[in-house]
């Protein structure tokens, strides 16, 4: 991972939430599985290599080359790489909005 400081933070970002959880709900359980899915969440956005997924998805069977390698680096920030794939952006959306959903209904109930 190229930026390890939006890691470290969304890792006491989730820390946070667990304590607020813990205290809020007195339940060992529902921090666990706030700190799992919050794990989870946060490897699903920025661990993966977006460089390789960024291809054509006719290419993703095979190795990254130098130079496409070296063409990802000329495209901008890693948000405006992001961005430029609506289809993930919508499928993250989802994604994420069900599990988001389904977890506040676990810890509120």
């Amino acid at each position: 991972m190229a930026n390890d400081a939006a890691l470290r933070t969304s890792l006491l970002w989730l820390a946070a939430l667990i304590l607020v959880v813990g205290i809020c709900t007195n339940s060992f359980k529902k921090m666990m599985v706030t700190y799992v899915l919050g794990v989870a969440g946060i490897g699903g956005v920025l661990l993966p290599d977006w460089d390789y997924f960024n291809r054509d998805f006719s290419r993703w069977p095979y190795p990254v080359t130098s130079e496409e390698r070296e063409a990802s680096l000329h495209q901008g920030s890693g948000f405006l790489r992001f961005a430029n794939s609506p289809l993930r952006v919508i499928g993250y959306i989802g994604v994420y909005g069900y599990a988001i959903y389904k977890w506040w209904e676990y810890v509120s109930g």
